[in-house]
């Protein structure tokens, strides 16, 4: 998901310096929009592992 965010991003920005600013700023809003979404489930994934992590070592234990 990062890749397509960095890929909408350079497209966005090649855009606006063309004179596309109109699209190149949609562009850059779906990469915003698709950065926010990786960062959000990474961090959910991130607490999860952890979770699941504690409560592996508390049935070892």
């Amino acid at each position: 998901m990062l890749r397509w965010a960095i890929i909408f991003l350079i497209a966005g920005l090649v855009l606006g310096v063309l004179g596309f600013g109109g699209i190149g700023g949609a562009f850059v809003d779906i990469a915003k929009i698709l950065f926010f979404i990786a960062v959000a489930i990474f961090v959910v994934l991130l607490v999860l592992g952890l979770l699941a992590g504690r409560g592996i070592k508390k049935a070892i234990d």
